[in-house]
């Protein structure tokens, strides 16, 4: 039995960027994720039963950018769905590093961290109209004018 050995590796190395010339000769390109989030409605609950919290975070979880492409994949469904009771349960008291191991794995799967974004090719668009809307014009006084800089001699020579 030969053993794999060496290579590339999940999460081995720096990130991938795609604006360096390494990554456009190994052909990266990100899929960009709506910055504003996804506005449409949420598929229905895919599970016979789910609680009221699991239901609340279902819905609230389809307005993230992300969302945006899981529309697209329902074969993503059920492990969004999973996420979603896993949260639920590392929400409790009593909740074990197991339950929250789990719900950090499935929040890769499913492109809800840095890394499973980009394992899964997303990036979240920079929102360059609320980045200009939040950016205000310096004031100036209307009664004073101007400053102006002036040459000013060091009086040496």
């Amino acid at each position: 039995m030969n053993m794999v050995r060496g290579g590339a590796r999940n999460r081995s190395g720096p990130q991938a960027d795609q604006n360096s010339g390494r990554s456009d000769r190994r052909g990266l390109s990100f899929t960009a994720l709506p910055s504003g989030g996804f506005t449409e409605k949420p598929p229905e609950w895919p599970f016979p039963k789910g609680s009221t919290r699991e239901r609340a975070v279902w819905r609230k979880v389809w307005t993230y950018p992300q969302a945006a492409q899981w529309i697209k994949e329902p074969w993503r469904w059920e492990t969004i769905a999973m996420w979603v009771r896993r949260k639920v349960l590392a929400e409790a008291p009593d909740a074990t590093a197991a339950d929250v191991t789990a719900l950090h794995r499935l929040a890769d799967q499913i492109g809800l961290t840095p890394a499973g974004l980009k394992d899964n090719g997303w990036q979240i668009a920079a929102d360059e109209v609320a980045s200009k809307r939040a950016e205000k014009p310096a004031k100036q006084s209307k009664s004073a004018p101007a400053r102006r800089l002036r040459a000013v001699s060091d009086g040496g020579g």
